[in-house]
């Protein structure tokens, strides 16, 4: 028995294709039938790899009994968050709204016309956590349906208007005010013990720490640089950081980052490649090197297609339980490597009888000062048993917005390690969207088996273009700056907000609202990332129309930043603009000098590569670097003097 999922190809959605919920894709079929047939809708939004989401399914969406309600009282559509951002988006803004928080899975009513009258998260099938069972609450929703439906429909109309309506836009407050503000929100909420910021659980996120890395280096704050540096090293050491195969998980429960919710996710660990990258380079310490090395790994070992894409996600899960395949008992562990060696790895990996975990071991750095380097034979023996246990569950597609991501990290990693594979395969990436999303100057958002998403949102284009300015700054080709370009000038005609400023996350909408995106999340806002890409895009091209655009899109952005620490990349962007990176012009003689100048490209800064000119002369007949900052201008030299 399947349903109209059957013939969908996003894994999520395939994974409830057989259950006895009669699920539609979110489409014109499921609301021309709530409509005709008088039925609201049950909106179920997730993604694969989310382990409340199993939890749901596996509780309700595979009882027959609720399932009957379901198909009686409802049309039941279900969307995959990672294919449809702009439907999860709006809902989860509803969700949060009425009930001061959200996450997934989201579970929304709507009357058939999408107006939202009921929101939720996770529902046990019965009533417990304080929470009302998911049967019974059918049955109170189907009851009101037939006999108040009126007041539903209202509640419904009343929450759209309220979401509808536009902020103010006047700025709380001006220039490096919001800079600063950000780092003393951050002062407050740090964990001077264990770092991260704030109660468990602890996210990453890691576009906070590289604000606060850039903010030190800007303003010479010691006390920034120690807090991101603090969180880097004990994720490091911490659960949170797969010890064994590389990588990180999605967030620590704890305090300590030592027990994480299991899932890996593509966007993390790109984001956290660009964290520990930039650590390195304002630091030194071969760790960060070592860590974003080892994350990279990781990604191009279990995470890269055959045609060299990246896919989206591992489960948390394995045999229905989560965290089984990455704990191991010390039983295994000397089974493994053997009393001696066996002894030695568990001694500094905390792995012991009792387990740190459920009965079992995460491995973990947390109680050692001693570093895992010495461990590589070890860890790989475990790491080939464990897959040898059992797998893990593999969400293929490939998303544009993440895969752009994972670009521009490889990208800068290679250009503080100076290993070729990284850019190697960031280009092979590239050359893989372009020619599965890339489609008549549109960029989708999706691919999975040889279909393309039929959807494209300005997460897309914003981040699409910062992985092509990263290319660009790895390789000082052109062509890579040109179709920078020309995404971000697609960007601005089709999603810019010519009125009120700033970029829709949809050029058009079936939805009640087209929300324009400022608060960074898990990953930071479409509409910070088109700042720092107008931003970039003036300091390397130097035309004013995209000074002009920068300076709209901070403007804008300075009056949605309410509540600064929630707004790091837009941040990043303004102290970018406001202190702009070195202008570093080398002048080559030869060919083999261009080539040779690539391999020490600096981690930020904005440079050029050309032969000699009237401008920009050979000084003593040999290849020359011309270096500025801000105002000042440094003698033109012959050998690299940055």
């Amino acid at each position: 028995m399947s349903n109209h999922l059957i013939n969908e190809t996003s894994p999520y959605l395939l994974q409830h294709a057989e259950n006895p919920v009669d699920w539609y894709p979110w489409c014109d079929e499921a609301f021309e039938r709530a409509k005709a047939e008088d039925k609201p809708i049950f909106l179920s939004v997730g993604y694969s790899t989310c382990h409340w989401c199993h939890v749901m399914a596996r509780e309700s969406f595979e009882d027959t009994n609720i399932a009957e309600i379901l198909n009686r009282a409802f049309v039941a559509v279900k969307v995959d968050r990672e294919e449809r951002p702009d439907i999860d988006s709006v809902y989860m803004t509803v969700c949060q709204a009425l009930t001061g928080s959200g996450g997934w899975p989201m579970s929304v009513f709507l009357t058939w016309d999408k107006k939202p009258f009921f929101a939720g998260t996770y529902f046990p099938p019965r009533a417990r956590y304080g929470a009302p069972g998911f049967a019974d609450l059918l049955s109170a929703i189907e009851t009101q349906w037939n006999t108040n439906r009126a007041e539903l429909v209202k509640s419904a109309e009343r929450i759209v208007a309220r979401l509808s309506r536009l902020p103010s836009g006047a700025p709380s407050m001006e220039g490096q005010e919001l800079a600063q503000e950000a780092v003393r929100w951050f002062r407050g909420a740090f964990d001077e013990g264990c770092g991260g910021f704030g109660d468990p659980p602890k996210f990453p996120t890691p576009h906070n720490l590289l604000f606060l890395l850039l903010y030190a280096d800007q303003r010479q704050d010691d006390c920034a640089l120690q807090m991101a540096e603090k969180t880097l090293v004990q994720m490091r050491k911490g659960g949170i950081f797969d010890q064994i195969g590389g990588g990180f998980s999605r967030y620590s429960t704890d305090r300590k980052f030592l027990v994480p919710h299991f899932e890996k996710m593509l966007y993390d660990n790109a984001l956290l490649i660009m964290a520990y990258a930039a650590a390195y380079c304002a630091t030194g310490k071969p760790l960060y090197l070592a860590t974003a090395c080892d994350t990279a790994g990781y990604v191009l070992r279990e995470m890269t297609s055959d045609e060299g894409g990246f896919y989206s996600a591992q489960d948390a899960d394995s045999d229905g339980v989560e965290g089984k395949f990455y704990t191991f008992t010390l039983r295994e562990v000397l089974e493994v490597l053997g009393k001696e060696r066996g002894g030695r790895f568990a001694r500094v990996f905390d792995i012991t009888g009792q387990g740190n975990f459920e009965g079992a071991n995460i491995p973990n750095l947390l109680k050692s000062n001693e570093l895992s380097e010495n461990f590589g034979a070890e860890k790989e023996q475990l790491r080939l048993y464990r897959e040898r246990r059992g797998g893990l569950h593999l969400d293929d597609k490939i998303l544009t917005t993440w895969n752009a991501m994972m670009i521009a990290a490889l990208s800068m990693l290679y250009r503080v390690s100076a290993n070729e594979s990284y850019l190697q395969a960031a280009v092979a990436a590239q050359r893989f969207l372009e020619s599965s999303v890339w489609k008549d100057g549109r960029l989708f958002a999706g691919f999975r088996k040889g279909k393309r998403s039929q959807h494209d949102f300005l997460d897309d284009y914003a981040y699409e273009t910062a992985a092509l300015i990263e290319l660009y700054n790895s390789t000082l080709d052109r062509a890579w700056l040109e179709k920078a370009e020309r995404l971000c000038g697609t960007a601005v005609r089709r999603f810019k907000d010519q009125e009120r400023g700033g970029f829709f996350l949809s050029e058009k909408t079936e939805l009640f609202l087209n929300p324009k995106e400022t608060y960074d999340g898990a990953i930071p806002s479409a509409n910070a990332v088109m700042a720092y890409d107008l931003v970039r895009l003036y300091q390397l091209t130097g035309q004013d129309h995209y000074r002009e655009l920068a300076e709209q899109q901070l403007a804008f952005l300075s009056a949605a930043a309410d509540v600064p620490a929630g707004h790091s990349m837009f941040l990043l962007a303004k102290q970018l603009y406001e202190l702009p990176p070195r202008r570093i012009t080398f002048v080559w003689k030869e060919a083999a000098e261009r080539e040779e100048c690539l391999k020490t490209l600096p981690f930020l800064a904005n440079v050029t590569a050309m032969p000699p000119n009237q401008s920009y002369p050979l000084l003593n007949g040999r290849a020359t670097w011309y270096v500025c900052r801000g105002q000042t201008c440094l003698p033109p030299s012959n050998t690299r003097n940055f």
